[in-house]
């Protein structure tokens, strides 16, 4: 028997302000679903069923000014980025624009197949959203 992965479930970002945190992605269109006391986290879900969950346990006094995985020289182990699938990016962009969320990169065309734009979160994980074409 063997098996394949037939789809994605959900990531996990680590966040250090569960409100600050939670106020971000919902402007993005994610809503709490489900809180999990004992993991100090909850489980986020948009509109079309994709799934994030914040855990609440970064420890505030250490976030850097820059996402360690994405901006240091040295290259660390770990996820750089999370990235979605946007219906449109433009939306998207006029969104972000009309929050003050501020676009870190983009927007890029990679190999003629995508088009992508980067944000930050206020702990700065980063974010891609993807426009397909």
């Amino acid at each position: 028997m063997t098996f394949s992965v037939t789809a994605y479930e959900h990531v996990g970002i680590r966040v250090s302000n569960r409100e600050r945190a939670t106020k971000f992605y919902e402007k993005l269109g994610w809503y709490e679903e489900i809180d999990i006391p004992a993991g100090h986290a909850n489980e986020i879900v948009n509109a079309a069923g994709v799934r994030i969950n914040l855990i609440f346990n970064a420890n505030a006094t250490s976030i850097h000014p820059h996402n360690v995985l994405q901006d240091q020289a040295e290259k660390l182990p770990g996820i750089t980025h999370v990235a979605f699938i946007v219906n449109s990016l433009d939306a998207l962009m006029d969104m972000l624009s009309r929050e003050g969320i501020p676009i870190t990169e983009g927007p890029v065309v990679f190999a003629d197949r995508r088009r992508a734009l980067f944000i930050r979160d206020p702990d700065k994980n980063v974010l891609e959203f993807n426009e397909l074409k």
